[in-house]
């Protein structure tokens, strides 16, 4: 596996890409879902070493890395902009935060892909608590959180939360509510540049 993240920062280098958008590592759970394929397991434990150690091997290439996905629960592909992952707080942390822990522990990935769902009735992008109680402050996560793709659904709340990089489609004619928020005091100005700042660190 590391021998095969090596061969990733190779072709990296060859396409000019700095961060490869993978590895995906959600949990096998369905046989049904569509992206299991690119999915190491059903057992978190491996899942977090398999990851680990393929984007130790993309990182043995100067200056490229990773993006470890999608965080988290996100572990069917049928109606995943509105599928809501009720679990508790064991299963949560034993299950479908395990492997993504230990990826961030073992391996510092530079980046994290925040998933389209709902954890417990919440968008992750939306998630105080797993963008940064958890990711963050608990794992010492130091990279930056990117969105899916037009997964945002509110980009204030979103940036409150933790979360950095917003992926299109977007409405960017609404950036200028980011600018409102702070001036109206709904969003301090410290959190779009801490925004800012974790996406300029690992460029």
């Amino acid at each position: 596996i590391h021998r095969m993240g090596e061969l990733v920062g190779e072709e990296m280098k060859q396409l000019h890409v700095d961060l490869w958008l993978a590895p995906g590592m959600n949990i096998h759970r369905n046989p049904l879902c569509g992206r299991n394929f690119e999915y190491y397991s059903e057992d978190p434990v491996l899942t977090g070493l398999c990851a680990a150690t393929e984007t130790k091997g993309v990182q043995s290439q100067k200056g490229k890395g990773t993006t470890i996905k999608h965080f988290a629960g996100n572990n069917q592909e049928d109606n995943r902009n509105k599928t809501n992952a009720n679990v508790n707080e064991r299963a949560l942390r034993e299950i479908y935060l395990k492997g993504f822990e230990i990826a961030v522990k073992e391996s510092h990935p530079g980046a994290v892909m925040s998933s389209y769902n709902k954890v417990n009735g919440k968008y992750v992008n939306n998630s105080y608590r797993l963008l940064t109680q958890v990711l963050r402050n608990e794992w010492g996560f130091d990279g930056y959180v990117v969105s899916d793709w037009g997964a945002v659904n509110d980009r204030i709340s979103s940036l409150a939360a933790g979360l950095d990089l917003e992926m299109p489609p977007g409405d960017y004619e609404n950036d200028r509510l980011i600018v409102k928020a702070v001036q109206e005091g709904k969003l301090d100005e410290s959190v779009v540049n801490q925004a800012c700042e974790r996406v300029l660190d690992v460029i």
